[in-house]
């Protein structure tokens, strides 16, 4: 025994291990490992969608606003579109300007009040779609002040649409992070308890190390150096997991797109599609990992050591 544990003395790049390499706790941690490294990577990558998706819904809709004119008695509704589309291509910093046929107006309730039903004997408010060149250049003002001579006509600029849609994904990109952090500390507990464990098993090789002059930094640092093997194995495995999981979801996000379910979705994730950013994120989740995993398990083989020595 004394000759075997004397093995365990010289340099680190030859010595033999304290924690076995495939031991069932080792290989439990290694499962545990890639099962909280996916789910960090796939929270990372749903908040990196989100994010993306909500910059991009801001720009769109703040390049556009829309002329609402309601039906007033005794005035000719046709006229008073060609009117607020003149009002609107008249402003500086709009780029075009265009009325909704009655068909479009149609369909934009369709939503409500269902398909199949005959709105023709029902005069429906009707829209103009302005789009400006450059929102921050855009006289709103101007145009606003021009419309109060068309009846019934009235401009929004989806402010307020906006702010509940920044609001909507900001608490999702909070949510998301929240989980990360909840992820991390799970992690860290089952690290923890992994390596104390570990510990108690290897408990009378550790007395004998302490016993021939190991020193408590040694024997820490033989387990930071097998936990962060581990780290970075598990790390490895469940960011990769975690791109296979977002290019399938993408393919099938793709085939389904067409249907309600698959539009909704398409507005909330896009097309599933993470681009640079997102894969530095994931591929970030496993330096991170590996250095939670050594850091840890050093820190719990240290007290560890200190209470029992």
């Amino acid at each position: 025994m004394i000759e075997r544990l004397r093995a365990l003395l010289p340099m680190r790049k030859g010595a033999a291990a304290i924690v076995p390499e495939r031991s069932v706790a080792g290989r439990t941690l290694l499962l545990l490992i890639t099962i909280m490294s996916f789910l960090s990577a796939v929270t990372l990558g749903g908040v990196v969608l989100v994010q993306k998706s909500a910059i991009a819904w801001s720009a769109d809709t703040g390049r556009e606003v829309t002329i609402q004119l309601r039906p007033v008695e005794g005035e000719v509704m046709e006229s008073n579109l060609r009117t607020a589309v003149s009002l609107a291509q008249a402003t500086p910093g709009v780029s075009g300007a265009r009325a909704l046929t009655v068909e479009e107006s149609q369909q934009l309730l369709e939503p409500w009040l269902g398909s199949g039903l005959d709105l023709t004997a029902i005069e429906i408010p009707r829209l103009v779609v302005v789009q400006l060149a450059d929102p921050a250049e855009a006289d709103i003002e101007g145009l606003t002040r021009n419309l109060e001579a068309v009846k019934g006509a009235s401009l929004d600029t989806h402010a307020a649409w906006r702010q509940q849609l920044n609001t909507m994904a900001g608490t999702i990109v909070f949510s998301g992070l929240l989980v990360l952090v909840l992820i991390g500390a799970a992690t860290v507990l089952a690290i923890v308890f992994a390596t104390r464990g570990t510990m108690a098993t290897n408990r009378e090789i550790v007395d004998v190390l302490h016993y021939i002059g190991a020193s408590n930094k040694f024997i820490a640092g033989e387990f930071q150096g097998r936990f962060l093997s581990i780290g970075l194995q598990g790390g490895l495995l469940g960011a990769v997991a975690a791109l296979l999981f977002f290019a399938l979801i993408g393919t099938a996000a793709g085939n389904m797109l067409s249907s309600e379910a698959g539009a909704q979705a398409g507005i909330l994730f896009g097309r599933f599609a993470l681009g640079l950013s997102g894969m530095i994120g994931i591929a970030a989740v496993v330096p991170v990992i590996a250095a939670l995993t050594a850091i840890t398990s050093r820190v719990t083989v240290g007290r560890f050591l200190s209470e029992t020595s």
